[in-house]
């Protein structure tokens, strides 16, 4: 579906400006979420990488 597409691509914006709000977003308060803001807390590059490989897959 087409909202589906614009979602991801919403999703991918949030994460790139703050990682965890992405995934956030997508998960909820799942481990997803937990990693990506560990990783954000160690780096902001990571916790990026991170947030677009759990939001696309």
């Amino acid at each position: 579906m087409a909202g589906d597409g614009a979602a991801t691509c919403i999703d991918i914006l949030l994460a790139i400006i703050l990682p965890p709000l992405g995934v956030f977003l997508k998960y909820g308060c799942q481990v997803e979420f937990w990693i990506c803001l560990v990783l954000t807390l160690f780096g902001y590059i990571p916790g990026i990488i991170y947030a677009v490989y759990a939001i696309t897959k």
